[in-house]
């Protein structure tokens, strides 16, 4: 077999070979190759073109030259022997019998064409014989009626609950042996150490579907997906970008990179999900997931995904897994699990008896009789069990025989059987010879599976003897061989094999295999490492090598942040943090922390906030390693980061502090780049603290500044476009001044910007602050209108906060509109959306809001209740952009609930004074309003038209807004008859 597998690979390098008479490196090809039991002849084959030699063996040499003249060039022949061995792993046509010389008879003779559809652990073993298939006729029953369901249109959910060794697997393909007949089958299994690893299974699934094999290059990859899908239903096409992420293919015109995380993942899961409905309105489709409690969140994630839609699908999903796995399947109605139990005493006696053979002879009961019920008790129904203590007495010698037909050479009362699995496959492996026990513990460190490449790297045997011990192990029945291209590739028999052999290793030879294995990998898998990240983490962190531990960790870490698999991420960098704080102190250390630091930090914004504890603590230990480096070039980003946590809490004081030591070294270093964002967050925390005057002048630096087409990528690069950000807090900037055409301008070019740098937090700042400019001017519907657009592309690119900031803005609007009551509970909703992300800037805006809904509707006194709440905060944080709204706010608001006209004069002269200070000319003249209006109910006419008149005559634009009407309508009303 190892040779038909290098003749097929010597072929497939023909055919992609543009001249198919050289192979690389211009040496010229001959090969015909002729195989009985295992003999090949080649000629002329370069050992570094096959990565190693392959020699004729065995004792039908004169056969193998026979056939060999009978070969054309690039085919490869075999006989009826090897036929019967290899059938079903290889795909052959008949040739019909030739004569051959010394030989008697004439030969079936037979083409190898390729790879054959034996796959999985149960197809190569069922080849050699499978144990009896007994007591699960009720849950083939029932899986087999959800098939029929499924070809209906009605998609099913089968989960198949039950403890390691009770048949699941098992169950699995004789369900698929008998009803796969007419649907497509795909399959992924998890892996014990697959948690860690994003999508591992459904990637090889993908591999599965598309037919990638191991040797393509990207372009053929590439190829095979796209023309896959697109002869599918070229409605799939905007699907290939996440494909082809999946499958680490690159695709330069994607803007993956760019996406919001949490947005790419859930586009992920939509284009998988879309690929397999579509599929299966082909053809039925069968999706089949074992060994669930292993998977890894991102697959878990998709497939409760998939299954909201199943219930409408020409689609089964079945899954298998141990009691201690959760899902959220439950509820839905066509979910159905089943639980599998020990087998019943009928049913396991039946399974014995096959094993054993019959415990009734001629003469009455056998001896075998009481061994069954020994085995019974022991094992309490549990076939993999029975199977192994079956194996393990055999071995020991007090079965003699043959399976299905042993007799008891041990009175069974002589008899040890272990009370547990793990302590007969223990002293199975103790039984085995030095060599055959070295290998196997060598290979349970290696993993569940494994190509034979990697055994020939890590084992320090010759290959000869390697192949010897191999096949023991598999007569044994400890291991599986699988057919693979280009070779073969071997598995445990079941993962308590591979967990009772990796305990009996020592540790300190564990840790040096781990080791090897680790090495081997970096060596072989040189050309696609990145898949191999995670298992690499895995070896080194095992072996003690906590250098190339670290490394591989960090880069599983990256790997999983591209992928959108934050959670993975967060564990995979956290454990390199960890570890790194094992190694000696150093300056190379701390450095490789610091990248750690700031690689976590990002997928920790995502999946907590800017402003999470985590997300603080990482910014802190990144200053102080940037501190004891005296690392400049990172120490930029951080304190960037720092002052984002800090001011999305409204902290600032420590904002501003830290604001100004961002500018301090944007100076420094004398980066545009970084100038322009230094002045951007700057200028933004200036505004909220009511410094309009001063924001404007940071604004108007990164304006002077900012080239749409040499920045566009910066948004992408830092977090935020300074250019759209800019324009955006200066048009809030320039209405608060009193500027509110001017504003509406800069707002429309904020906008236009954002739409051509395709940046989505920026654009959904443009979107938002467009809605909360209408809201400053006091204008409902377009603020209700603008609002709804950017909750919608909030969502879109799941970006949390701005659907919480819209859907305060939209309650506010359908609150002015005479909807009060779903106004009040939309602004209540996106408050708590808001504090939900950790989000307290801008907080006395958003009650100020809530507090007008609740004047709209006559609730004055829960409106001075929220106004006292956010003037609070604006006390404990200085944020003091609103501060003289709220006052204004809480004037109405106390004349409407008790006609204190006193008080209400003192909040509506303190909102006055307030935006003078701040050059607020909007906010003064609206408190301005309010004091005319309650001075004209008193009588004081005079004074009422002097104070409006002034502030009313300093606005030269924006006379089509609210407040200059309702000013302009009141000074009318104050002009003496």
């Amino acid at each position: 077999q190892r040779a038909l597998y290098a003749a097929l690979r010597m072929q497939e390098e023909m055919r992609s070979h543009s001249d198919q008479s050289r192979l690389k490196g211009g040496i010229p090809l001959q090969m015909r190759v002729g195989i009985n039991t295992g003999e090949v002849v080649v000629r002329s084959i370069r050992k570094d073109d096959l990565h190693t030699d392959y020699v004729p063996v065995g004792h039908s040499t004169n056969l193998a030259a026979r056939m060999e003249q009978m070969a054309t060039p690039g085919s490869i022949v075999v006989s009826e022997h090897t036929r019967k061995l290899t059938e079903g792993y290889f795909d052959l046509k008949a040739l019909g019998a030739a004569e051959i010389k010394g030989v008697d008879e004439p030969l079936n003779v037979y083409e190898v064409l390729g790879a054959g559809p034996l796959r999985t652990r149960l197809q190569v073993s069922a080849r050699h014989g499978l144990t009896r298939f007994v007591g699960r006729q009720s849950e083939l029953d029932q899986m087999q009626r959800a098939l029929e369901q499924a070809k209906e249109g009605h998609g099913q959910i089968v989960g198949v609950m039950g403890e390691p060794g009770l048949g699941k697997s098992r169950l699995f393909y004789e369900f698929k042996l008998t009803s796969q007949s007419g649907c497509l089958v795909l399959e992924a299994f998890a892996v014990s150490h697959g948690k860690g690893s994003p999508y591992l299974p459904l990637i090889e699934l993908l591999k599965g579907y598309f037919q990638i094999e191991p040797g393509d290059d990207e372009r053929q990859r590439r190829a095979k997906v796209m023309g896959q899908v697109l002869a599918l239903d070229k409605a799939l096409e905007d699907t290939l970008p996440y494909l082809l992420s999946l499958l680490g293919i690159e695709d330069l015109n994607s803007s993956l990179q760019q996406m919001d995380a949490q947005v790419r993942r859930r586009r992920t899961f939509e284009a998988l999900k879309k690929l397999f409905l579509r599929e299966s309105l082909n053809q039925p489709l069968l999706l089949i997931v074992e060994d669930l409690h292993w998977i890894d969140s991102e697959t878990q994630g998709f497939l409760d995904t998939l299954s909201e839609s199943v219930g409408s699908a020409n689609l089964l999903l079945l899954a298998n897994y141990r009691p201690e796995y959760r899902h959220e399947w439950g509820q839905k109605t066509y979910y159905t699990q089943l639980r599998l139990a020990p087998l019943g005493k009928a049913e396991a006696e039946e399974l014995l008896t096959f094993l054993l053979g019959t415990d009734v002879g001629a003469t009455g009961r056998s001896p075998l009789h009481d061994l069954k019920q020994l085995i019974l008790e022991r094992t309490d129904g549990t076939p993999f069990f029975m199977e192994e203590v079956v194996q393990t007495l055999a071995e020991e010698g007090a079965l003699v025989g043959e399976r299905g037909n042993y007799r008891l050479e041990t009175a069974p009362t002589e008899l040890h059987i272990s009370p547990t699995v793990q302590g007969v496959l223990a002293a199975r492996i103790d039984r085995l010879t030095v060599e055959e026990k070295a290998l196997l513990q060598q290979l349970s460190v290696i993993g569940r599976q494994f190509p034979a490449s990697l055994v020939r790297q890590v084992v320090s045997q010759s290959e000869a003897d390697v192949y010897r011990v191999l096949s023991s192990l598999q007569a044994k029945e400890f291991l599986y061989e699988q057919p693979a291209f280009p070779e073969s590739e071997y598995l445990f028999k079941h993962a308590l094999t591979q967990d009772v052999a990796y305990g009996t290793v020592l540790q300190e030879q564990r840790k040096a295999l781990h080791e090897r294995t680790g090495q081997a990998m970096e060596t072989l898998y040189t050309e696609n490492l990145e898949d191999h990240y995670r298992a690499l983490a895995h070896h080194y962190s095992a072996s003690g090598n906590t250098e190339k531990a670290v490394e591989y960790l960090h880069l599983a870490g990256q790997q999983a942040v591209q992928r959108s698999a934050n959670a993975e991420a967060i564990t995979l960098l956290t454990t390199a943090v960890d570890l790194l704080q094992t190694l000696s102190h150093s300056s190379e250390r701390d450095r490789r922390e610091l990248v750690l630091q700031l690689n976590l930090s990002v997928p920790l914004i995502v999946s907590s906030s800017v402003s999470s504890p985590e997300t603080e603590h990482v910014f802190l230990r990144a200053r102080v390693l940037c501190e004891q480096l005296g690392e400049r070039a990172q120490l930029f980003p951080v304190l960037m980061g720092l002052h984002n946590v800090y001011a999305i809490r409204a902290e600032y004081t420590r904002a501003r502090e830290l604001g100004e030591q961002v500018l301090r070294v944007a100076q420094e270093d004398g980066d545009s780049e970084t100038l322009m964002q230094a002045h951007t967050i700057v200028g933004t925390s200036a505004t909220h603290r009511g410094e309009v005057p001063e924001a404007l002048r940071h604004f108007d630096h990164v304006l002077s500044r900012y080239d749409s087409q040499l920045h566009r990528s910066l948004g992408f690069r830092s977090g935020l476009d300074p250019g759209v950000f800019a324009q955006v807090y200066k048009a809030l900037g320039l209405w608060f001044l009193g500027y509110p055409d001017q504003a509406a301008q800069e707002l429309s070019a904020a906008r236009a910007l954002a739409q051509e740098v395709a940046h989505p937090l920026s654009t959904a700042a443009a979107l938002t602050n467009t809605a909360w400019f209408h809201q400053f001017r006091q204008e409902a519907q377009p603020a209700c209108e603008w609002a709804e657009t950017g909750i919608t592309y909030a969502i879109d690119h799941g970006l949390r906060i701005f659907v919480a900031m819209g859907t305060i803005l939209r309650g506010w609007a359908l609150a002015m509109k005479g909807q009060g009551e779903e106004g009040i509970a939309q602004l209540r909703q996106g408050l708590a959306d808001y504090q939900d992300v950790g989000a307290k800037a801008l907080r006395p805006q958003w009650l100020g809001l809530l507090a007008q809904a609740y004047g709209e509707t006559g609730q004055s006194e829960q409106g001075l209740q929220v106004v006292a709440e956010a003037l609070a905060h604006v006390g404990a944080t200085g944020e003091r952009l609103y501060e003289a709204e709220l006052y204004r706010l809480e004037g109405e608001l106390t004349l409407q609930q008790s006609q204190d006209a006193g008080e209400a004069e003192s909040c509506f002269h303190q909102a006055i004074e307030i935006a003078q200070q701040q050059e607020a000319k909007s906010f003064e003249l609206r408190a301005t309003t309010s004091l005319a209006r309650l001075w004209k109910q008193q009588g004081k006419t005079t004074e009422a038209r002097e104070v409006l008149a002034l502030v009313y005559g300093w606005f030269a634009e924006g006379f089509d807004m609210a407040d200059l009407k309702d000013a302009k309508a009141l000074l009318e009303e104050l002009i003496p008859a």
